[in-house]
């Protein structure tokens, strides 16, 4: 693969090549991910600063509906918009049906739109582990935001929001003791609720629902990131494309305080900081997968099974045969 040629076709924002760019991105070869390490460093600095939102939110909540309404007011304002949806892999066959593309018909057919789903092929976090890359690769093709949607809403899909600038969390009314229904985690970290299908008979329901979220936000600790009246609960309708306009004025009166008092900045470093341990541990871990060190980590198992070393020395003996520091170096 051509990789200069590659990195020339996604700045000229040829939407064939950055498709490519993710695929190469996503593989697990060892030699495509020498070619992607070489891709990013070639893509680095390029491009523009996209506006990265993460959107998490319960299963039928309506994120399908939602990302293709908010997408399209979005491009009708000339904006660029990437859709990165991540469909949940099975744990018993890895495969995923990879079905947003066609909920989103629509916005799939809109020329400053683009849409690529991803298998989150099991990985905690509810995002592909190479999402943060693609997101790199978008905001390279130029794209003014990147949504990504993480497969469901829980305390492990918070990863999301070390990825992002933004984190929403879509919640739909009359889910049923709605407080309870989602994680103090994950209430922390979200920027704006959004509680959709605030339309028809739900209206009033969803109304007070966002009242109930509003008043539990106000109890929450309050963080150095957020100007005065965030983080907030607001209603939308994606069916009815009501509250969208208001909600992205939010957003960009949050982005916007956020840049103007270093908070943007601070945050996409931390953020690199973190990917970088994050992609050491998962290095490190990959190391266990080889012959060699399963077959280490089955003879000392058998050993502290048979009562010969302690689980704690096995341990560090495996680390030391591997050829790794000891933890108590």
């Amino acid at each position: 693969m051509d990789i200069a040629d590659l990195r020339d076709r996604i700045l000229n924002q040829e939407r064939r090549a950055l498709a490519r760019a993710i695929t190469l991105v996503e593989s697990a070869r060892e030699d495509h991910r020498a070619q992607a390490a070489e891709l990013l460093d070639a893509l680095r600095g390029a491009g523009k600063q996209a506006l990265r939102i993460g959107l998490s939110g319960t299963p039928g909540v309506g994120k399908s509906t939602f990302i293709e309404s908010f997408g399209m007011m979005l491009t009708a304002q000339g904006l660029r918009v990437a859709v990165l949806a991540v469909d949940p892999s099975s744990a018993r066959s890895g495969g995923s049906i990879l079905g947003d593309k066609t909920r989103m018909e629509r916005l799939s057919r809109d020329k400053n739109a683009f849409i690529r789903p991803s298998p989150s092929q099991t990985h905690l976090g509810g995002v592909a582990r190479r999402t943060r890359e693609a997101v790199a690769l978008c905001e390279a093709a130029g794209f003014d935001v990147v949504l990504i949607e993480t497969v469901g809403v829980g305390q492990s899909e918070t990863v999301v929001a070390e990825m992002s600038d933004l984190f929403l969390l879509l919640l739909a009314p009359a889910g049923g003791d709605e407080l309870q229904g989602v994680k103090r985690g994950i209430m922390e970290m979200a920027d704006i609720i959004l509680v959709n299908k605030a339309d028809g008979d739900l209206k009033s329901t969803a109304i007070r629902t966002c009242a109930d979220y509003s008043g539990a936000l106000r109890l929450l600790r309050k963080r150095p990131q957020d100007p005065e009246g965030f983080p907030k609960a607001m209603t939308v309708s994606a069916l009815e494309e009501n509250g969208l306009s208001q909600a992205w004025e939010e957003m960009v009166t949050l982005t916007d305080w956020r840049k103007d008092n270093g908070h943007w900045a601070g945050r996409r470093v931390q953020q690199a900081q973190y990917w970088f341990h994050e992609e050491l541990r998962q290095a490190l871990l990959a190391r266990l997968e080889t012959k060699d060190a399963r077959d280490v980590v089955e003879a000392l198992g058998a050993d502290v099974a048979a009562g010969e070393i302690a689980p704690s020395a096995a341990a560090e003996k495996a680390l030391m045969t591997l050829g790794i520091a000891s933890t108590k170096a």
